[in-house]
């Protein structure tokens, strides 16, 4: 029995009623980039009429200088955050996380256990990186196809080690603190983040995004819960001791020494070192990087002995 409207007929449901998937949220979240860097832009330009003869950027390269030494010599260990014990987050299919429990302050971090059913490619990055960024735009989409099928998982590793170039607000740690601290409140919108960071990306050297429009692009991407995480700035140290893990090795599930710059990219545990703009040669990469691990890890049946006949 219909419950619409007296002539027996349900109302048509508003497009605003229709829930909102996470492909959807996905394309708001890189719409919302966009739009505040164009906004951060206009600012920046304004910025720059306003300054004379760059005593203002003189002032801010100090600063940024002075602030880099006084947060990487004061580093207390502190906790990190849900979903990200290998000190990365393990999106699969459905591009959900893998939850891991938070590493306790001072811990090591726990390695991803191998799966050779699938391709497992792990990305190092820094969200002002312009190369990560061109690997994101060639590459986001065939890696999210990949993820979405089951053939992959993506392991994201969000790192700062171009903290000092932006301008004194320190963009690069920023960036990666609220990623972290969308994996911890709400991960299964971590892709989305992720993605919309590299929509229209900050250029190395310039202010970056600030807070609150980090706190705006995770809203549009889905995530609830994290304002205080990102304006505090919660996981700031384990971003800091993060990056210093990667830069000084080894890579664990590699033979990759350390990371010494960004994008790192391994598959199955071996480096892409190719092209960051071609996404067909990255395919071919990721397949051959898989066929490489399943042949390896496959054993050879062994040979049954057939029992003579009778006579």
């Amino acid at each position: 029995m219909s419950t619409g409207d007296p002539a027996g007929q349900d109302e048509p449901v508003s497009k605003q009623d229709k829930p909102v998937g996470k492909n959807e949220r996905r394309e708001a979240a890189r719409e919302k980039a966009k739009e505040l860097r164009a906004a951060q832009r206009k600012r920046d330009l304004r910025n720059r009429v306003l300054v004379q003869g760059g005593i203002i950027v003189g002032v801010l390269a100090v600063v940024a200088i002075v602030a880099v030494i006084v947060v990487t010599s004061i580093r207390p260990a502190s906790k990190g955050p849900a979903n990200m014990a290998s000190d990365g987050i393990v999106i699969g299919q459905g591009l959900t996380a893998v939850p891991t429990e938070a590493l306790a302050a001072g811990a090591d971090p726990i390695p991803t256990a191998d799966d050779p059913a699938v391709a497992q490619i792990r990305v190092y990055l820094d969200y002002l990186c312009p190369y990560c960024g061109d690997f994101e735009r060639a590459n986001g989409e065939q890696m999210e196809s990949l993820v979405e099928s089951g053939a992959a998982t993506v392991e994201i590793h969000p790192i700062a080690i171009l903290t000092a170039r932006s301008a004194g607000t320190q963009y690069s740690l920023r960036a990666a603190n609220a990623a972290a601290c969308v994996a911890d409140s709400s991960p299964d919108s971590f892709w989305a983040f992720n993605s919309a960071l590299f929509a229209d990306q900050p250029a190395e050297g310039s202010e970056g995004l600030t807070d609150d429009q980090l706190i705006e692009i995770a809203g549009t991407a889905g995530a609830t819960g994290v304002s205080d995480c990102i304006e505090d700035r919660d996981f700031a140290g384990f971003i800091q001791s993060a990056t210093d893990r990667a830069k000084e090795g080894p890579i664990p599930g590699s033979s990759v020494a350390q990371v010494q710059g960004t994008p790192t990219i391994l598959v199955n545990g071996k480096q892409y070192t190719g092209s960051l703009e071609d996404s067909d040669e990255f395919r071919a990469f990721v397949l051959q990087a898989s066929s490489e691990t399943y042949s390896t890890s496959t054993p050879t049946p062994t040979p049954t002995e057939t029992a003579p006949a009778d006579g």
